[in-house]
């Protein structure tokens, strides 16, 4: 189905997200949508998805003008989106799951859904028991879900926003090789990333947005160098690894033992010091969310001792481990993190020991002024949390951070952002560890995990690996452990 954007525009108050957008993609094609946080990339996705309206400009489908009032006309003329984090219910079976959206009243066909699932299944060798619940899955198998749901609602133009995001390195290369069979079926796939690397190896062509405007397109082969500065109007430069690693131990864990609900982890020894950088890679629910979580004091240890800064914190609370210097950042930022409803600015009020009765909000205000500056976010003091990009909630964090701290615990610190964001909060991270705190952080990206760590510890089905040199391993060996190989050696 051959997709054609015209003059697209949307603004959020004072705030022109899609800046007269014009963009053609060919039936069959597998177009690539570039941009930096807050380009505007998912707005023009969710106007064509049908989840907003566009203030003006046209739509049109193989040729034909379409109004896209919601996302059930989108699937009805043959758009589906597939959301970072699958849109279905894991409290339900997969074969209900895949049942969501069709027609057929009170009682619809299972018998003839259960057949088209295993053709589908069949056809792109997927291999998910309908039985089965849905909270039971991998997310790659709940893309793989929501994919065959999609196709089986008929649709003929796939967007993917951020789909390789949080899965391991098994499941991108099947959900690319999956979305390659789409060309020989005519189906458009419409894939939003950050990721270069992704593009290239997947898109045909990519089109590039900045402050929401188009400003370039670009055909296979792609000249990486050349979408960065599109993206960024500048070069982007990883820089230079850099290691601020001294001789105190800052967290000591001995004979440690950890359960959670599904998965029991057994006599850790490890330690970190000060200034160091590990990082956890693993399969999600490996373990490296227990091991996380149990650094911080959020889950008790079942056994051993939990040491910081030579103080025994054993059982203690949260609070305890906050006090002497441990902080711990989330993945689910809105959920977990933050809190939805209140500004930058009260935000900073919350996070700051307070002195006397009543808030001081002029106070609050010169700190959200502050610390925007100095973090560089894109909002204001009376910006709502919700309403920043991805990249500006993370900066928004690390800003909230106290000081001094002795250890910091983060999952997923760049999960979404772009590569100026990620070299950024990189960036604080690493004057974090100058000042003398320790990082331990948990990634899917395993070039991310190398780039930034001293040192790498690999989680398998609750086993922990012993831990590698950064600069002395690779994403094979990593990969391979990660996948079960070479635990016996």
């Amino acid at each position: 189905m051959k997709v054609e954007l015209r003059g697209i525009h949307k603004y959020f108050g004072v705030n022109h997200a899609n800046d007269d957008i014009t963009l053609t993609i060919p039936s069959g094609t597998i177009q690539g949508i570039l941009g930096e946080n807050g380009a505007g990339k998912s707005t023009l996705m969710k106007i064509l998805s049908g989840f907003i309206h566009a203030d003006s400009g046209e739509v049109l489908l193989d040729g034909k003008p379409v109004v896209i009032e919601s996302p059930a006309v989108a699937i009805h003329d043959g758009i589906g989106m597939l959301h970072q984090d699958p849109l279905d219910f894991p409290p339900m079976r997969v074969i209900d799951n895949f049942m969501l959206g069709q027609k057929g009243g009170l009682f619809p066909n299972r018998t003839r859904a259960a057949r088209d699932l295993r053709r589908l299944q069949k056809e792109f060798d997927f291999d998910i028991d309908p039985e089965n619940y849905v909270d039971s899955l991998t997310v790659g198998e709940r893309q793989q879900l929501e994919i065959m749901r999609l196709l089986y609602l008929g649709a003929r133009v796939f967007i993917l926003d951020e789909p390789t995001t949080g899965i391991s390195a098994a499941q991108k290369d099947k959900l690319f090789e999956t979305l390659k069979k789409f060309r020989k079926q005519a189906i458009t796939v419409i894939f939003v990333s950050h990721k270069l690397e992704d593009v290239e190896k997947l898109c045909d062509q990519v089109a590039v947005l900045r402050q929401g405007k188009l400003v370039g397109a670009m055909d296979k082969p792609f000249d990486q160098k050349k979408l960065v500065e599109m993206m960024f109007g500048k070069e982007v430069p990883l820089g230079t690894k850099q290691t601020a690693c001294q001789d105190r131990t800052v967290l000591n864990l001995d004979r440690v033992s950890i359960e959670g609900m599904r998965l029991k982890i057994k006599d850790i020894d490890f330690h970190i010091c000060e200034g160091e950088v590990v990082g956890l890679a693993g399969m999600e629910g490996s373990g490296q969310d227990l091991f996380l979580r149990a650094c911080a004091g959020l889950i008790r240890t079942v056994g051993g001792v939990v040491k910081v800064n030579d103080r025994d914190l054993t059982g203690k609370s949260y609070h305890t481990y906050k006090k002497h210097g441990v902080e711990f950042l989330p993945a689910a930022r809105l959920e977990q993190a933050l809190a939805p409803g209140l500004t930058l600015a009260e935000h900073f009020i919350l996070a700051e020991k307070q002195t006397g009765v009543f808030i001081n909000h002029e106070r609050g205000r010169r700190l959200a002024e502050e610390r925007i500056k100095t973090f560089n976010i894109k909002g204001a003091p009376v910006s709502p949390v919700e309403s920043l990009s991805g990249g500006n909630q993370q900066r928004t964090l690390l800003s909230l951070l106290r000081h001094p701290l002795s250890l910091v615990l983060v999952e997923h610190p760049t999960r979404g952002l772009d590569i100026e964001s990620v070299v950024y909060i990189w960036g604080k991270l690493k004057e974090r560890c100058k000042q003398g705190a320790a990082i331990v952080f948990m990634s899917s990206d395993l070039d991310e995990i190398l780039q930034y760590s001293d040192r790498v510890l690999v989680f398998y089905n609750g086993r922990i690996s012993h831990p590698f040199d950064a600069n002395k391993t690779n994403v094979q060996q990593l990969g391979e452990l990660i996948g079960g190989k070479g635990w016996n050696e």
